[in-house]
């Protein structure tokens, strides 16, 4: 009896030592770490809307599209059994465009296909498409600048400022307004814009992404944009934007999020 009773014992130990062990090994040696946040370039100083050195307004006016190079999607926290881990999700089919009349952003629409948002994981983007955005009735989400973006004295060549930017935010056929903070640097091929749009899942009636007791997230992701936009054409615009609508929009094909090169962890339906 007493060779059973270690025996039972060192079975429970085994079984705990891989309901704890075996995430851990998975998430931070096979599957390895999460895509970097999207970003500006790194290779220019920073500067702020009121203290930039330049009053070049005429030659920032205008209509700016989405061009490529542009990419969204998601990123979200998870626990995987007790481990955590970085969901991420991106497209590069991501359309619109801005217009800059005197010293403000006067309009803007972006939309992007949720349909094409792909991640490292099979399981994960099946979970996404079907049961968490169900893409196939909502495929694009939109979003719409409803305030001017005042740009102060506008920022030089090579050079970055921060703004705050409000607007709409259309997705999961849920319309939302949000407030959020907007990175720009301008170019000598026009602006490059990143945004990070804080989504609580249950303001857009989205599916908590969780699985039964064996994958929890937050109740909260964020929706990541990095845009770079340019005079003239754009990308082809995505879904189906209104007759009325003059904002451009792209199609290339979807971002692959780099895999690991071991086979995919299999997460339980249901």
């Amino acid at each position: 009896m007493r060779k059973w009773r270690w025996w039972i014992v060192g079975v429970a130990a085994v079984v705990l030592l891989l309901a704890v062990g075996g995430p851990f090994v998975y998430i931070h040696f096979i599957e390895g770490p999460p895509p970097p946040k999207l970003a500006l370039p790194t290779s220019h100083p920073t500067s702020t809307a009121a203290t930039s050195g330049a009053t070049d307004t005429t030659g920032v006016a205008g209509t700016y599209s989405v061009g490529s190079g542009s990419e969204a999607g998601y990123r979200v926290n998870e626990v995987l059994v007790g481990q955590n881990s970085t969901a991420v999700g991106r497209t590069d089919k991501i359309s619109g465009a801005i217009t800059i009349s005197g010293t403000k952003v006067t309009a803007g629409t972006f939309s992007v296909d949720m349909a094409s948002v792909t991640s490292d994981q099979s399981e994960r983007n099946s979970q996404f498409d079907s049961r968490i955005m169900d893409v196939a009735k909502y495929q694009t989400a939109k979003l719409t600048l409803t305030k001017p973006i005042e740009l102060g004295t506008v920022p030089p060549v090579s050079s970055k400022a921060t703004y705050t930017a409000t607007g709409t935010l259309a997705m999961h056929g849920v319309t939302r307004s949000v407030t959020f903070p907007v990175s720009a640097e301008r170019t000598t091929q026009g602006i490059v814009v990143l945004a990070d749009v804080p989504v609580t899942f249950s303001e857009w009636d989205i599916a908590n992404p969780s699985i039964g007791g064996f994958v929890t997230t937050q109740s909260s992701g964020t929706l990541e944009v990095l845009v770079q936009l340019t005079k003239g054409a754009g990308n082809p615009a995505t879904g189906s934007p209104s007759p009325s609508s003059s904002i451009g929009g792209g199609t290339p094909g979807p971002v692959t999020v780099p895999k690991t090169t071991v086979p995919s962890l299999t997460i339980p339906t249901g």
